[in-house]
């Protein structure tokens, strides 16, 4: 009879123990899941902070190599410069040799664009190791200067994201890059949107065009955000000014 009497009394304590364990279940996910929604807010917002970290450590020993690069980029011979066109000249023959002597993952220049805010060193290169250092040219396009396609990607979310307000720049928005041997200066155009397989962007069109590539939307890569610039200003490396004809 004791144990029979028992048993219900155990069917109910079984029961209770598992409507616990569900309830502890159910609030366990509830805070995993505000936490990942807080998370997410804290990306869209501020981006990733903890990759952001380690992007700045590397932008601030990249800022040291770059200005050591610059220094004896100034100190090579100047020819006889007595024109614009032999300024003109100077920039090709300078940004030429450039490419050739850089190497993936080493600083390159300097990018900056007012309307987001950013200034940061950019890189050789757009692999997923050398982006995290910083925005990257695509190394099948040009140096500013040669009178080609110049193609810069950069992170939109993580890894300090140069880019996660890209769409933000409008036609009329000026970008400049400080170049070891020159400072250019563009001017936004346009923008396109592009599917992520699309190489056609890469083809230059062998006028000096920017352009700034970011992965659209934001944190998916199933697209390419592309931002276009039109190069308006070149300073040579001899500070001779050459202001470019820009088409409105």
């Amino acid at each position: 009879m004791d144990t029979l009497a028992q048993t219900p009394v155990t069917e109910t304590a079984s029961k209770a123990g598992g409507k616990k364990l569900r309830r502890r279940l159910g609030t366990g996910l509830m805070v995993v899941g505000l936490v990942v929604l807080a998370w997410s807010f804290v990306v869209w917002q501020w981006n990733d902070p903890f990759t952001s970290l380690y992007t700045r450590w590397q932008q601030g020993r990249l800022a040291t190599e770059l200005e050591q690069i610059s220094k004896d980029e100034q100190a090579r011979p100047l020819p006889p410069i007595e024109t614009k066109e032999d300024a003109a000249r100077l920039v090709r023959q300078d940004a030429r040799a450039f490419r050739r002597r850089a190497t993936e993952g080493s600083p390159i220049g300097r990018i900056a664009i007012p309307h987001l805010g950013l200034n940061m060193v950019v890189v050789d290169g757009t692999t997923t190791g050398t982006l995290k250092k910083g925005p990257g040219r695509h190394r099948q396009t040009f140096m500013p200067g040669q009178g080609e396609l110049v193609y810069i990607a950069g992170h939109r979310t993580t890894y300090r994201a140069p880019f996660a307000r890209i769409d933000r720049l409008k036609p009329g928005d000026r970008v400049s890059l400080t170049m070891p041997y020159g400072k250019f200066q563009y001017v936004v155009t346009r923008h396109t949107i592009v599917d992520d397989e699309d190489l056609s962007v890469l083809r230059t069109h062998h006028r000096e065009v920017l352009a700034l590539q970011a992965c659209h939307p934001r944190f998916f890569a199933t697209e390419r955000y592309i931002v276009w610039a039109d190069l308006v200003r070149v300073v040579a490396r001899d500070g001779t000014v050459i202001d470019i004809p820009h088409r409105a």
